[in-house]
Order: structure tokens, then sequence, then C-alpha cells
């Protein structure tokens, strides 16, 4: 019998073959797909933390360059997931590698600031792996990373709007799959990309029951994030009303209920 871990890594990889079908703009000259050369830690982590159902799903956008695309893991900084997400395993390599984006796996030193500052504010807030992902998961609308010739990341609000039609297509269809599969109550974008996707999606499937929120994205090109990332998201995280969730009060998990 498959386990959901399992059924998770199916959908992936179906959503992994109908991306690759997308003829893509002449300004995106590599494709980074970590969820083939860095597989094994990326199972790792779906495995370690996705095997039973989720009422809350972190909705991400792609790769960051020195994050996922390293090591598989969503805004993967590398010494969170070495040490704390207990996440290893061999990466191999990109067919078509930029001499600038080098893959090193678990071997990167190179601080992901977006991820930093992301696991690391849940490392605090909830003490353990366990405590966040007994209610949540982390996942990424899209798993591959776009780049230009020199190297520079592209995200896919920058992808010419009839293939990011085509790219969110494919990526919405499985994205539904994962919220049906994780019988998810609430999804957060990470971002407004993420959360503008997920509302519209949710709403054009006719699952408005499943509740849409929004925390600031916490990339160093946000200058509000620039502030004080901590203290914005979990006074977002507050008004959501989950956040005694993720600290693992025990009064919280038997009474709570989603705002």
């Amino acid at each position: 019998m498959f386990s959901i871990s399992d059924h998770l890594l199916m959908i992936e990889k179906q959503l992994c073959e109908n991306l690759i079908r997308i003829d893509l703009p002449d300004n995106v000259c590599y494709v980074y797909n970590p969820l083939e050369y860095a597989f094994t830690p990326h199972r790792i982590y779906t495995e370690k933390y996705c095997n039973t159902q989720k009422q809350i799903l972190f909705l991400g956008m792609n790769p960051g360059p020195f994050g996922m695309s390293q090591n598989g893991v969503p805004f993967g900084e590398y010494n969170i997931v070495r040490d704390w997400l207990k996440v290893t395993g061999e990466v191999s390599k990109p067919l078509k590698e930029h001499p600038k984006r080098l893959i090193v796996g678990l071997d990167c030193k190179r601080s992901e600031v977006t991820g930093s500052r992301f696991w690391g504010y849940f490392r605090r807030l909830c003490g353990t792996p366990e405590n966040f992902f007994r209610h949540c998961f982390v996942y990424n609308i899209c798993p591959m990373a776009f780049m230009s010739d020199t190297g520079k990341n592209i995200t896919p609000p920058q992808i010419p709007t009839h293939v990011l039609k085509a790219i969110n297509n494919v990526c919405n269809n499985s994205l539904i799959e994962v919220i049906q599969l994780l019988n998810v109550k609430t999804v957060i974008g990470v971002g407004n990309y993420a959360y503008n996707s997920a509302q519209k999606l949710l709403s054009s499937a006719n699952m408005e029951h499943i509740k849409v929120h929004v925390i600031m994205h916490p990339s160093p090109i946000n200058p509000a994030a620039n502030k004080g990332w901590d203290n914005i998201a979990r006074d977002q995280l507050k008004n959501i009303g989950i956040l005694e969730l993720l600290q693992g009060n025990n009064t919280a998990e038997n009474n709570h209920e989603l705002s």
C-alpha cells in the first residue's frame, strides 16, 4: 500500500514530466530541477515530514539558488536542513549547469537568506521539527528554477504571460492533488505571488472552503522584510490564528480551530 509521502512523490514526478514538455522562452537558458538531481534529500524530507495529512500548507513560489536548488528542500537553508531537519543525501548535477550557479548539495556554505529567515523563525517558535510538521508542510508551486545566460534567477512572474500560463496550468493541477491528498484546511502563501495564485486556483476549483492567508515573503530584496521579518511573521500568524498551534501547546492543539 502506498503511503502519503509515496503519493506526493508520484504527483511531483508527474508534475516534472509535464513541465519539461513546455517550450520555455529564449531568455531561460538554464533550468534546474532539484526533484531530479537532489531527489535523495528531497525524498528524505518528504518521507520524514509528510507521512500524515496536514491542516496547513505553507506555499512558496519556486526554488532559490542557494536553498532548494542545492538540496531539494523548500526554502532549504543548508545548515538548518542538515542540523535541524536532519535531512541528508547525495546530490548530483543538473543536466546543464551554469558555472556561476554550481550545485554542491549540502556542502553549499552560502546562506539562502530567505530560507534562513523562514526556517530559522519556525525553529525558534516550534522548538522541534515535529512540532512544526505535526500540522504543517512546506511545498513550492513550481519545483524548477529558471536562469538567464548570466546565471540570474528568473522567477515565474518574470516569464512571458503565455508561457507562465502553461506552467501554471500544470503546477496548479498538481497543487490541487497535493491539497486533496493532505486534506489541507488552510493554505498560507509565503509572499503575495503564492497567496494570489492559491486564492485564484481554489476559487476556480470551487474549493473556497479552504482558507487562504499570506505571510510576508522573507526575501532580502523585500525592504520591509529587512526591518524585522520575525516580528512581522509572528503578528501575521497570530492574526491568522495558528501561532499557539505551531508552538506545540497541548491545550491549543486539543481546542484550537483554524480561523
